[in-house]
């Protein structure tokens, strides 16, 4: 997502196109009666901290349990300048904005030492427009759009497509474009188009459906 308050953890499992399937959100005001209709996610909380923690707390529980998921798929809000508002992209891949060690030689985005692109790959299906993702700790608005490469941003991608590698859980991510096409000016901005996310979310998890079914 792009911000704000934490909804109560639930289970996160759930059946979607015949796969086993984790379904992680940040927060209860992208979750509306359209996917309430359709799953019960793992909601982590805001940002890549909380996503890291809650989302690989959920997996090493399940690994224990001998019952990790087929996948997981990621989904809420983001930010984006250029991409139609009130849309759903599936994510091609994600990066991470906020790791910077050129000064140590490394380039923009990769963890040193980690042996890690700065871009990961995600699972994508057919049928579903896709857009490049980058995840970070701040709500991006404005001019702080201009340093950043990807199509989109959120808070919470990449932790839960970390967390999900280190069980190797492939990861989709789905993303309704909420904000990003003139500076945000508050809470209402990000909640404008959140009713039609919620509805267009859903209709995106049935695309997924039929293609992981197909």
């Amino acid at each position: 997502m792009q911000q704000h308050d934490a909804g109560q953890p639930q289970g996160g499992s759930g059946r979607l196109g015949g796969r086993d399937v984790l379904f992680v959100m940040a927060v209860s005001a992208e979750y509306g009666p359209a996917l309430s209709a359709r799953i019960a996610p793992l909601m982590t909380g805001v940002g890549p901290v909380e996503a890291a923690l809650v989302t690989s707390a959920a997996l090493a529980r399940m690994a224990d349990a001998g019952r990790l998921p087929d996948l997981a798929i990621c989904l809420g809000s983001a930010g984006s300048r250029d991409l139609v508002q009130g849309a759903v992209y599936q994510a091609s891949s994600v990066s991470y904005r906020d790791m910077d060690a050129s000064a140590l030689g490394f380039a923009r985005g990769v963890t040193p030492l980690s042996g890690l692109p700065a871009q990961l790959p995600l699972m994508t299906v057919p049928g579903l427009p896709c857009a490049t993702l980058s995840t970070g700790a701040a709500v991006i608005s404005g001019p702080g759009y201009d340093g950043i490469d990807a199509q989109m941003v959120d808070m919470e991608t990449w932790a839960v497509a970390r967390a999900c590698m280190a069980h190797g859980v492939p990861l989709i991510g789905l993303r309704g474009i909420s904000d990003g096409a003139a500076p945000l000016g508050g809470m209402m901005d990000w909640m404008r188009y959140l009713d039609v996310i919620d509805r267009r979310l859903a209709e995106a998890l049935d695309v997924v459906a039929a293609g992981l079914a197909g």
